[in-house]
């Protein structure tokens, strides 16, 4: 009988332990990286549309742009009418600063 009461309690534990996982919120930190935006880089300097690669890069990356756009070497890239284009065409329009 001290057998299975130890089951039930190993279950409860189990349980409990999963609950509490399922329940715990998910970290989805973006690593801020002006790299990861390269496959945006023709749709940017020409008429090209954006790739798909591109579109899912910009919408990953969308929490950084701020902090792109106040680094006076990305500016002058991410900052430019075709580079917001882009952004929209994507469905990530630019933040607000």
């Amino acid at each position: 009988m001290k057998a299975s009461y130890s089951s039930y309690i190993a279950i409860a534990l189990c349980t409990v332990l999963v609950l509490l996982l399922a329940a715990a919120p998910v970290s989805t930190a973006v690593t801020c990286n002006a790299i990861q935006l390269s496959p945006c880089a023709g749709a940017i300097t020409s008429s090209t549309p954006p790739s798909t690669l591109c579109c899912s890069k910009i919408k990953e990356q969308k929490p950084c742009l701020c902090q792109y756009l106040k680094n006076p070497n990305l500016k002058k890239l991410v900052n430019t009418p075709n580079a917001r284009k882009v952004a929209s065409t994507c469905g990530t329009p630019f933040p607000k600063c």
